[in-house]
């Protein structure tokens, strides 16, 4: 699977997976399948209370597929409910938030590349431009990354606290599921490049955010909040 890295305003490069294929088309299915359970449920409803909708319901009847994306991935930072349960989001290639119009301008070609075209014409585009790029995504500067930990990593054994482990840091637990999946991303970066300046920045970050005051290493500082978290996660569990 390629990746592609992402240069932040705050000049720190993100390395991300781009979506696959099959994930594209699976979130796209259900949220296609939630359309079809709006439609059904409308219909129902209608029926039961034996209800004209007029204009005024048909517009209701509609109004999902006229803003189902664009709200879900404003609201929702990049996801509709579909990419929400194959862990992909949209991010903008160059660092920046994505943003309203970014969302719109993805939404207005999307009828012609996976309606008009049954999907082939977004799928060959992704596939020729080698960035997870459909035609929605060139135009505003998009592309869909997974959010999986990448497979040779997903599980480091240096994060991986033993039974009887010993919590250093508790303020560890104020850390979110996404802070911990960006340090695992940027600690491995950092160390696999050698790139003491990245650990430095992420580590100055993290006791920025949980108030943390400890001469240790910038690596094993990291790695201990990584510990820490994954079994205050666990004893709540």
């Amino acid at each position: 699977m390629s990746t592609i890295r992402i240069h932040t305003t705050q000049n720190v490069t993100l390395e991300y997976e781009v979506a696959s294929i099959g994930d594209r088309i699976v979130a796209a299915l259900i949220d296609y399948f939630l359309y079809g359970a709006w439609f059904i449920l409308w219909i129902l409803v209608s029926t039961q209370l034996n209800f004209n909708p007029g204009a005024i319901g048909i517009a209701l009847l509609l109004l999902p597929t006229l803003v189902y994306f664009p709200v879900c991935e404003l609201f929702f930072n990049g996801q509709s409910l579909g990419k929400k349960a194959r862990h992909i989001r949209v991010v903008r290639l160059d660092g920046t938030p994505a943003g309203l119009g970014d969302y719109l301008l993805r939404w207005l070609l999307r009828p012609i590349e996976i309606v008009g075209f049954s999907g082939t014409l977004a799928v060959l585009t992704i596939l020729i431009n080698g960035r997870g790029q459909r035609l929605g995504d060139l135009a505003a500067g998009t592309t869909v990354v997974s959010l999986r930990p990448r497979a040779q990593h997903a599980t480091p054994a240096a994060y991986l606290p033993s039974l009887d482990y010993q919590v250093v840091f508790p303020q560890a637990a104020q850390l979110t599921d996404h802070d911990v999946a960006l340090i695992r991303r940027l600690l491995q970066q950092g160390v696999r490049r050698s790139n003491y300046m990245l650990l430095n920045e992420v580590a100055n970050k993290v006791k920025t955010l949980t108030t943390i005051r400890t001469d240790l290493p910038d690596e094993t500082f990291l790695q201990t909040i990584l510990r820490d978290h994954t079994h205050l996660v666990s004893a709540v569990g």
